[in-house]
């Protein structure tokens, strides 16, 4: 499974498709994320600022897993697929790979919060609750954008459709009463512009709520990755 996830990375990084998300990253970073908090509450808008990355990272996460897992060419695919003695092999790797890119993606976009936080002098374990709550959104987006993967929906224009509604859908029903079927964005949003205290405290309940949310879809993507092949 590593050496079929780094197959699939090297793939993506030589296609060049690597580039599409990195830009918008460095658009994010030079026109949000370079003007840092300032007054006497810095401390506290750094920290709703490393909630603002992980939203702000949500999209681009699942726009970069599909284009990582649609890089390599159905023929090649099936061949991946034949090679390995577990069906469910290459749906892992796929996710493996696509979740390596992600964590890179998101280091480059917390390195400017980081520095900001820590410059305004914000409280350790705000921080760390800020750094650990990237890698389980990436989780979630991940799985968003391996289900709009050519795998699942083979023509494009739908494919990026579902994409972007999927997305929006996410963000509205995080609004209602179906929130808990949702990401929890609204949620941990809230939490890190509510002070660094209330992010700490909310902070276990919003990695549950992940957690719970990134099991269940993805073994839905694996379940039916394996039904198809």
């Amino acid at each position: 499974m590593i050496a079929l996830a780094r197959f699939q990375m090297t793939g993506y990084m030589r296609s060049l498709r690597l580039l599409h998300p990195l830009i918008v990253v460095a658009l994010i970073v030079a026109l949000v994320l370079l003007q840092g908090p300032s007054g006497s509450e810095a401390g506290k808008l750094a920290v709703g600022t490393l909630g603002d990355v992980a939203a702000f990272m949500f999209p681009v996460w699942a726009w970069a897993a599909r284009a990582l897992l649609d890089t390599q060419p159905d023929e090649q695919r099936a061949l991946s697929s034949t090679a390995v003695r577990r069906a469910s092999v290459p749906a892992w790797a796929g996710l493996l790979a696509a979740y390596c890119v992600n964590l890179c993606l998101g280091v480059l976009a917390l390195a400017v919060p980081l520095l900001q936080a820590f410059a305004a002098e914000s409280p350790g374990r705000a921080i760390l609750t800020g750094v650990a709550l990237c890698p389980l959104v990436a989780v979630a987006g991940t799985l968003l954008g391996a289900w709009t993967s050519r795998a699942v929906l083979p023509d494009p224009g739908v494919s990026l459709l579902a994409l972007l509604g999927g997305a929006v859908a996410l963000l509205l029903l995080g609004m209602g009463r179906l929130s808990p079927l949702s990401v929890p964005m609204i949620g941990w949003i809230r939490s890190a512009h509510d002070g660094p205290g209330r992010f700490v405290s909310d902070f276990p309940a919003i990695a549950l709520h992940l957690a719970l949310w990134s099991l269940v879809v993805g073994a839905g993507y694996v379940l039916h990755h394996r039904t198809r092949h």
